[in-house]
């Protein structure tokens, strides 16, 4: 009996002891998880903190002095170029780690660049914009760091990658890992080339070593008035040369469209230059491991015009616009032409054709006669070659009365420079068609897509003149010893080849066909060429005269 008592006792103190236990475990847990919590707020807070300060960039001053200047911030562009509510950006929180020169207590988080990957026209793109704002948008380590992840995304996903640039250039704080950093972008560049479409939009100061990453893309884009690309700037230039010069004459938008060629286009504003970037990008495929994408069209493909028939004039010494037939035979009179103001005896540009993109490429009559000269040609074969790279068939419509004679021509290298556009449409393996619409004369008659460099569908309109050359010119050489015969010769000349027979009759040419019929037979060739297969011989990389 006292036995029992005393080990109901006994049990009742342990489990008094267990009670007492667990209340003191619950307490000690309450009070940890309330440190826990309090802990944890506090990182959030400061995870709030910091993505705010990354948001604001270099702060509410500058960027208002930004918008003093006309400019939109590095965020406000790519929200303006991105389908609403789709960009994801990465290392938001990415900090330099330089501590020289001061730089250690001078801090921006995000570090001068705004990266991440968003949709345009529903497609995914990655984009990089540089943040005047914050160190005027110079290139550190780490900025470096943050373009390079983007752009080994889009080439491993297969992506465009968008540049949006406005930087004073190197941070010359970080000095060697600056260009260290500079170096990293270029070999991606190149990397990416012919992988991925790869636009820069020059939107600010772009100066030094910068310059090279826009000139490795394949199209530049500026801003009027706001933006400058050169390698040295005026202050060098004057210390060096004693050429005194301003910014804009010196890099502005007009310096690089209208005489360098190296950029591509310019537009008024910050707003339109991304909304043609929209538009460019949604001619182009995401890479060159699948095809553009079709787009439906209300335009009929049959749709003949009958304007066409008489647009050439009688007289070939009388000039006409070929973008006015480039803007009769595409879908919905839509054309979106890459360097308008370079070159313009030459014209080339994006259009779809069927719903299909292609790349037209076509001689100028109002410009030189559409002749062919240095900058004509580069600017041409470019183009070309980023068609083929990207599997867009070319359209090329042809009058041509030759090359540019001259010493300056000459001299200046015109036979190497044509070369590459010759080497460019010989090399291509996309679907290729040409239309003669009136002269294709001499060398640059084989140049411009013929059925020897493996042209698929060679076609030319009943004005059509293929010879080695004018009739006046071929008579003043034939008959260079009997003035007097020239006149009946020249009748005769004109009579056997001022008209696409002979080219015909020889296989040189597909057909013979109505102007006001080009539409539908360029769609149904295209159609028919949809699946060609062709590949050139086996190398490592080819030697174009360079």
């Amino acid at each position: 009996m006292v036995a029992t008592k005393l080990a109901g006792a006994l049990a009742l103190r342990a489990l008094g002891r267990t009670a007492q236990q667990q209340r003191q475990q619950m307490l000690t847990m309450a009070r940890r998880y309330a440190v826990a919590s309090t802990k944890g707020a506090e990182i959030r807070t400061r995870i709030e903190d910091k993505r705010q300060a990354a948001y604001e960039g270099g702060g509410r001053a500058r960027i208002e002095a930004q918008h003093q200047k006309g400019k939109l911030t590095a965020r406000e562009r790519i929200e303006l170029l991105v389908d609403p509510g789709t960009f994801r950006e990465y290392d938001a929180f990415v900090e330099h780690q330089c501590t020289d020169f001061g730089m250690a207590t001078q801090k921006i988080t995000g570090d001068g660049v705004v990266t991440g990957v968003g949709k345009i026209n529903g497609r995914t793109t990655y984009l990089f914009s540089q943040d005047f704002t914050s160190f005027g948008g110079s290139l550190s380590r780490t900025f470096a760091a943050k373009v390079c992840k983007i752009m080994d995304k889009a080439m491993l996903v297969g992506a465009p990658v968008v540049g949006l640039n406005d930087s004073g250039g190197a941070r010359i704080q970080e000095g060697v890992d600056s260009l260290a950093g500079y170096a990293e972008i270029f070999q991606r560049n190149v990397l990416a080339s012919g992988v991925v479409p790869q636009i820069s939009l020059v939107m600010g100061p772009c100066a030094g070593g910068a310059v090279y990453s826009p000139a490795l893309t394949d199209f530049t884009f500026m801003v009027r008035g706001t933006s400058y690309l050169f390698v040295t700037g005026p202050d060098v230039v004057k210390a060096v040369t004693n050429e005194a010069v301003t910014q804009e004459e010196l890099g502005g938008a007009g310096a690089h469209t209208r005489r360098s060629g190296v950029a591509h286009d310019a537009f008024d504003n910050d707003v339109v230059a991304l909304a043609q970037t929209r538009e460019l990008l949604s001619y182009l495929p995401q890479s060159s491991r699948e095809p553009p994408a079709l787009r439906l069209t209300a335009d009929p493909a049959a749709r003949a015009d009958a304007a066409l028939d008489s647009l050439v004039p009688a007289d070939s010494h009388q000039a006409y616009d070929m973008k006015g037939v480039v803007a009769r035979i595409v879908d919905d009179a839509r054309f979106f032409e890459i360097m308008p103001d370079y070159a313009r005896n030459i014209v080339v540009g994006f259009a779809r054709m069927g719903g299909r993109s292609v790349g037209v490429v076509g001689n100028q009559p109002l410009v030189s006669s559409g002749v062919l000269d240095i900058d004509a040609s580069v600017k041409a074969a470019r183009f070309v070659r980023f068609c083929d790279a990207f599997g867009i068939p070319l359209v090329t419509l042809v009058d041509v009365p030759g090359f540019l004679p001259g010493t300056q021509q000459e001299h200046g290298g015109i036979i190497r420079e044509g070369a590459k556009l010759l080497y460019a449409y010989a090399e291509a393996t996309v679907p290729k068609i040409a239309v003669t619409t009136r002269k294709a004369y001499g060398g640059a008659q084989c140049v411009m897509s013929s059925k020897q460099l493996r042209g698929d569908v060679n076609l030319a309109w009943p004005t059509a003149e293929l010879a080695v050359m004018g009739a006046k010119g071929a008579v003043e050489i034939l008959w260079r010893k009997d003035p007097a015969g020239r006149a009946s010769a020249e009748s005769e000349y004109n009579r056997v080849f001022a008209n696409p027979l002979p080219a015909a009759q020889r296989g040189y040419l597909d057909d013979i066909i109505a102007p006001s019929d080009t539409r539908r037979r360029i769609i149904e060739e295209l159609e028919i060429l949809q699946h060609k297969k062709l590949a050139n011989p086996a190398k490592k990389h080819d030697n174009m005269p360079l």
